[in-house]
């Protein structure tokens, strides 16, 4: 019940045999060594070269590159706040016709029910 079932791997030529094939091997033992095994070849790791340090210019504004920084950003805003009232704007015009409709339909409904 609580051991997991190994999906099965149907082959085009009709035989069925599963994903992973169960292996035991019970002659394999740890060898305990003392001494390390040596294969005659340098293993010391290769040095690290340094890596060349760049200096990155500050970014300096001049007066003018200010007010062009300062009235891009106030554009921007503009922009976005102008998107976003009108975004607000049509969800409100759509809200707005949705209940003329509805209150239509229901004056349909409600005479339809008197007569």
């Amino acid at each position: 019940m609580f051991r997991p079932r190994v999906p099965v791997n149907p082959l085009p030529t009709g035989l069925v045999t599963p994903l992973v094939q169960p292996v035991t091997t019970t002659d394999i033992e740890p060898r305990p060594t003392d001494e390390p095994t040596t294969c005659g070849l340098d293993h010391t790791p290769a040095p690290v070269p340094a890596a060349p340090r760049v200096q990155v210019p500050a970014v300096r504004l001049t007066p003018t590159g200010l007010v062009a920084v300062v009235a891009s950003g106030a554009g921007l805003v503009l922009v976005v706040g102008a998107v976003l009232v009108s975004m607000l704007l049509a969800v409100a015009v759509s809200a707005a016709s949705v209940a003329v409709c509805a209150a239509v339909l229901r004056s349909l409904l409600n005479d339809q029910h008197r007569r």
